[in-house]
């Protein structure tokens, strides 16, 4: 793999971040917290312009999908990008009603996206599923997490078409690929408020980011953050091998769970007030970091592919 972008992929880039300057940002996601609120302005933008279906593009890839949920989750937006641009395309040509919703067979609670999605894609143990969704569906749940939520009715999850054999395989390799995506997003962004928070805030006469013990633990992020980044974009440019994608899940969700920690402890009292930005991106962590089972799950995910299970 090629480190440095293409001029296509560069160019995919520098749009949906233009876009993103007007039609998201920290501000915009406090906005819609205390309702719940789905970013159904922000979902149509990103439609129009393309970026929705850049994974259903002969002439792009993983790669480029990838990108565009990264740049989606490290602006704070809330809509449901990584189903839309990552997992659809890997279990049908035609494209879903959006927005989608990503839910377990048998699972009965509260689901990213599911009060707002007209579609919602099941895993099960050997067929994944698409669930034609109605409003009212899946009642709006309350969440600290910064994602809408929705609660999902394990016979529910039982209805809808069958996608055929081999799709409860792509849904669940796929899926953790674009969390593993928004979890980098999302760790850029924390790291880039706290630092900028230390720059300003000072102690002693002095910026606290002026400490080299508080810059040893930056420095420890930003390769935890670098190394994420890489192990994601990897895993989707060699088209989303299984063990590859759960290294690069494994690796960025605990890696998540650091950078929660530590941005939070740098930060001090006001990393934890609603005031402050950083819980527009350290709450959506914790979420991503429970999806799928977390971090064992998706440790044994590798095991499993490079071991057939041996262990498990």
């Amino acid at each position: 793999m090629d480190f440095d972008l293409n001029d296509d992929q560069r160019a995919i880039l520098e749009a949906v971040e233009a876009l993103l300057e007007q039609h998201a940002g920290a501000a915009r996601a406090i906005e819609l917290q205390p309702k719940g609120e789905y970013d159904a302005s922000l979902d149509a933008a990103l439609a129009d312009a393309g970026f929705s279906d850049v994974g259903r593009d002969p002439d792009m890839g993983g790669l480029e999908a990838t990108l565009v949920v990264e740049a989606v989750a490290r602006a704070g937006g809330v809509v449901a990008i990584g189903a839309e641009a990552m997992v659809a395309p890997m279990l049908r040509d035609e494209p879903l009603p959006t927005p989608i919703a990503l839910a377990t067979a048998g699972h009965g609670g509260a689901v990213r996206y599911a009060a707002s999605a007209r579609s919602l894609l099941v895993l099960g143990d050997r067929e994944a599923r698409w669930v034609a969704l109605e409003p009212g569906d899946c009642a709006p749940v309350r969440s600290n997490f910064g994602y809408p939520m929705g609660r999902v009715s394990a016979e529910g999850t039982t209805r809808g078409d069958g996608l055929g054999v081999g799709s409860a395989a792509r849904l669940h390799t796929a899926w953790q690929l674009a969390i593993a995506a928004e979890a980098v997003g999302c760790m850029e962004a924390a790291l880039a408020q706290t630092v900028g928070y230390l720059k300003e805030r000072r102690q002693f006469g002095r910026a606290i980011g002026s400490f080299q013990a508080v810059q040893h633990r930056l420095a420890e992020c930003a390769i935890h953050v670098e190394g994420s980044r890489w192990l994601v974009r990897e895993a989707a440019y060699q088209r989303a091998p299984t063990e590859g994608v759960a290294t690069a899940a494994a690796f960025a969700l605990s890696a998540a769970g650091r950078i929660f920690s530590e941005m939070h402890q740098l930060s001090g009292a006001i990393g934890f007030t609603r005031e402050h930005d950083l819980h527009v991106w350290s709450m959506r962590l914790q979420a991503l970091r429970l999806e799928l089972g977390g971090v064992a799950a998706h440790r044994r995910a590798i095991v499993a592919a490079r071991w057939g299970g041996v262990g498990s």
